[in-house]
């Protein structure tokens, strides 16, 4: 099973291009910047911890577990050199 503190690749994906679209399609930026491009606007929050959303997954047993957010973006930079 993977850990609840680590994120999987395909979840690091799934996170900053939901939120690439929520800023493209008007969501309000939580950090300041000056780039322009939705998805690294969503980058440089998932750097800055700032991802509004939740993972949830199921596991094999059919529980859903919640994973904490910033504890695993911070696990993810730091295993990844902060490289996203």
């Amino acid at each position: 099973m993977w850990p609840l503190d680590r994120l999987t690749r395909f979840e690091v994906a799934r996170l900053i291009s939901a939120r690439a679209l929520q800023i493209s399609l008007g969501a309000p930026v939580l950090i300041k910047t000056d780039k322009k491009d939705p998805t690294e606007i969503a980058k440089e929050e998932f750097k800055a911890l700032m991802v509004p959303m939740t993972v949830r997954r199921t596991l094999p047993n059919g529980e859903k577990v919640v994973i904490d957010i910033k504890r695993a973006i911070k696990n993810w930079l730091e295993d990844h050199s902060g490289n996203i």
